[in-house]
C-alpha cells in the first residue's frame, strides 16, 4: 500500500481502476468530471463523453450486460437525465458490475438545483454508498463493484461536492485486479422490459431488497462508534467527518450503505443514547426513514440545522448551542468579483445585441447563463439543459411576441445543443413552430473545463492528451447547419460571433419573418481554447459615453474623468470594443 493525496474524484477513478473497470462513460458536469478525466489516463480502460448522461448510462448497461466491469459518472442533475434507464436497469440487473457515480451539489456552487441523489437509489431500490473521505471514496469505489455482482444489481455511488474536491491522504493498492470478462448468454427474460417480463424482474427486485436489507445490518459499511452517550448522531459522507469536528463527544452512527438503511442497527443505536439526531443537508433524506421505522429522532437543542446548502461544522455546533471556534474573519476590502465573460469571450456581443432588442430571451445551461446578470440582463429564463429551444417555442404559442412586442429568442450553446437541444429543435419543427433560436458554438463545453463533444468531435482521450478543438479531431464533429436543414428549419445560418454587424443584420432578419422558423449558428472558439492575442486597441479623443463599457468586458474600465481605459494585461485584442463605440474612438493597432 502507498498513500496518495487524492480528491474524492481520482480516488474514485483510482478504486475502479483497481476493482478492474474496463468501460467509463459519462458527461461532463460538476462536480463529477474529473473522476473519468483521471480515469481515462489508466491503462486498460476504455473512456468516453457521451451526448448526455442518459446515453452515458445505456452505453453502460450494455458494457456491463456485455460481460465487462463499467463506470457510468454525472453530476445529480444528469441522474435526471439518466432516470429512464435508471429504473429499467435497477430490474433487468446487471452482468458485470455496474457502478454510478452521482454527484450532489449542496449550495449549489455551480447547479441550478440541490437535489439528493439517494432519493433515486431508494426509488429505484439499489444499493447506495457514501464515502465520507477520499480513502473511503477509494475503497468503496473497488468494492461497489463486488457488490453490484453479488446482489445482481446496479450500484449508486454517492459523493457531494466536499468529497469530490477536497484532497486528502488515501492509502492505495496501486495494483488491478486481472479480470476477465464474464460470459454473455442470452436471457430475454431478465433483460427484455416488455410487460409480462417486467412483472417478473419486479418480483426479483423485491427478493434482492430482503437480502439487501440482511447485508445492511451486516456490513462493516455501516459502523456504530459509541462514546458519550447522551447524544446520538446518525450521519453519512462528508458530514461524518464535520460531526467529528464539531461535536468530537458524540456517539455515532457512520452510514457507509445509505440505501437500504438498517432497521435494526439503528433501533439498538438510538435505544443505546439519550437522545439521536439526525444530521444530513439539503434534504430530509434520513429523518424522514428513521422516524418512518418509528424512531424518535430529537431536533437538536438550539434550532434545526439549515434546510438548503451544505452543513458546515460551524452550523452543526450552533443548532446545538455550542460556540463556533475561533477562526479569522474574512477579508473585508477585497473588491468583488462577479462572475462575467472573459475578454474576448464569443458570447458578449450577441448578448449586447439581444439586450438592444429587448429580445425576451429562453436561455439555458452553460457558461453563457452568463447573459441573465449585469450588464446584459438579457436572459429571462433557464430551467434544464435544452429547455431553451422548447420553451421559445411555448412562449410562441403564448403569444408573447404579439402582446409584449418584445422578440422571442431562444439560445443554447452548441454542447448543451448536442445534449438535449436535438430534440426540442425537432418538436418546434415537428408542430411548425416559427421564431428565432440561436446555437452559441464556442467550440467545447466551456463550462465544465473544455471537455470535448459531439460538435467539435473531440474525444476523451484526445482531449486528455491536449489536442485542441481547434485541431483536426479524429471524431466526427456534428455539422450543426446540416443538421438544422435536414431536421427542417426554414432558415438556417451561420455567423461570425465576433462580429457585431453580421450579428445585428442576422437577428434583424431572424425576428422579422413571423411565420418562419430561423435558426442562426454564432461561431468563434472559446477564449479558453484560442489564447490567440493581439496588439490591444488604442483610445483616443473618448466622449465618455459608456457604451463600450456596457458590452461588460473585464479590459474595460474607466478613469476619474469618466474615459474608457484598456487593461493591456487583460485586453486580448479581440476588436469587440472597437466595433461598439458609436464615435470610433477606439480603434486597432496598425
Amino acid at each position: 500500500m502507498t498513500k496518495q493525496l487524492l480528491s474524492g474524484n481520482e480516488a474514485i477513478a483510482q478504486g475502479a481502476w483497481e476493482a478492474g473497470v474496463a468501460v467509463g462513460a459519462g458527461y461532463p458536469g460538476t462536480p463529477s468530471t474529473e473522476t473519468l478525466e483521471n480515469l481515462v489516463k489508466k491503462e486498460g480502460v476504455y473512456c468516453e463523453w457521451a451526448p448526455n448522461e442518459k446515453v452515458a448510462l445505456e452505453v453502460g448497461i450494455g458494457s456491463a450486460m456485455g460481460g465487462v466491469r463499467t463506470l457510468v459518472t454525472m453530476k445529480h442533475v444528469g441522474v435526471n437525465v439518466a432516470a429512464d434507464p435508471f429504473m429499467s436497469v435497477a430490474n433487468t440487473g446487471v452482468n458485470a458490475g455496474l457502478v454510478i457515480l452521482a454527484a450532489d451539489d449542496p449550495s449549489c456552487y455551480s447547479s441550478q438545483n440541490e437535489q439528493d441523489s439517494r432519493n433515486y437509489a431508494a426509488f429505484a431500490r439499489i444499493p447506495c454508498l457514501d464515502p465520507s473521505d477520499s480513502q473511503e471514496a477509494y475503497e468503496f469505489a473497488r468494492r461497489a463493484f463486488q457488490i453490484s455482482e453479488d446482489f445482481d444489481a446496479p450500484v449508486m455511488l454517492h459523493e457531494t461536492m466536499r468529497i469530490a474536491h477536497t484532497k486528502a491522504m488515501a492509502e492505495v493498492a496501486g495494483q488491478r485486479e486481472d479480470r476477465a470478462p464474464l460470459d454473455y448468454a442470452t436471457q430475454i427474460p431478465k433483460y427484455v422490459m416488455m410487460p409480462a417480463m417486467a412483472v417478473g424482474r419486479t418480483v426479483a427486485t423485491n427478493e434482492r431488497e430482503d437480502r439487501l436489507i440482511a447485508f445492511a445490518e451486516e456490513t462493516d459499511l455501516n459502523r456504530v462508534e459509541m462514546r458519550d452517550t447522551k447524544v446520538g448522531v446518525i450521519v453519512a459522507g462528508a458530514l461524518y467527518t464535520h460531526v467529528r469536528e464539531a461535536l468530537p463527544d458524540a456517539s455515532t452512527l457512520k452510514l457507509g450503505l445509505t440505501w437500504p438503511l438498517p432497521p435494526q442497527k439503528l433501533a439498538d443505536f438510538a435505544a443505546s443514547v439519550d437522545k439521536v439526531y439526525v444530521v444530513e443537508e439539503a434534504c430530509t433524506y434520513f429523518e424522514t426513514r428513521v422516524r418512518a421505522l418509528g424512531i424518535d429522532v430529537a431536533t437538536p437543542p438550539a434550532g434545526r440545522l439549515p434546510r438548503s446548502g451544505e452543513v458546515m461544522p460551524a452550523d452543526i455546533r450552533a443548532a446545538f448551542g455550542l460556540a463556533a471556534p475561533a477562526h479569522l474573519e474574512a477579508a473585508t476590502d477585497l473588491p468583488p468579483r462577479p462572475p462575467a465573460f472573459c475578454a474576448g469571450c464569443p458570447h458578449r456581443l450577441v448578448y449586447c445585441e439581444l439586450r438592444r432588442l429587448k429580445a425576451i430571451v429562453t436561455g439555458d445551461i452553460g457558461c453563457y447563463t452568463l447573459g441573465a446578470v449585469a450588464p446584459y440582463r438579457a436572459v429571462d429564463s433557464v430551467i434544464d439543459m435544452g429547455a431553451s429551444l422548447s420553451m421559445a417555442h411555448g412562449m410562441e404559442l403564448a403569444g408573447a411576441t404579439e402582446r409584449t412586442g418584445r422578440p422571442v429568442v431562444g439560445v443554447i450553446g452548441d454542447s448543451t445543443f448536442a445534449h438535449s437541444g436535438i430534440t426540442s429543435l425537432l418538436g418546434t419543427v415537428y408542430n411548425g413552430g416559427t421564431g428565432t433560436l440561436c446555437i452559441l458554438d464556442n467550440r467545447t463545453t466551456a463550462m465544465t473545463g473544455t471537455q470535448g463533444n459531439p460538435v467539435n468531435g473531440v474525444k476523451l482521450v484526445e482531449q486528455m492528451a491536449g489536442k485542441s478543438p481547434l485541431d483536426a479531431p479524429s471524431g466526427k464533429p456534428l455539422d450543426l447547419v446540416r443538421l438544422c436543414e435536414a431536421i427542417g428549419v426554414d432558415e438556417v445560418e451561420q455567423v461570425d460571433a465576433q462580429n457585431l454587424k453580421e450579428i445585428r443584420r442576422a437577428l434583424k432578419e431572424a425576428i422579422s419573418h413571423a411565420d418562419k422558423l430561423s435558426v442562426i449558428i454564432f461561431k468563434s472558439p472559446c477564449r479558453l481554447i484560442d489564447r490567440t492575442r493581439r496588439p490591444a486597441p488604442t483610445i483616443r479623443d473618448c466622449r465618455a459615453c459608456g457604451a463600450c463599457v456596457q458590452i461588460g468586458c473585464p479590459a474595460l474600465g474607466r478613469d476619474e474623468q469618466g474615459h474608457a481605459v484598456i487593461d493591456p494585461n487583460q485586453c486580448i485584442g479581440c476588436d469587440q470594443c472597437v466595433q461598439s463605440c458609436p464615435f470610433g474612438c477606439i480603434q486597432k493597432e496598425a
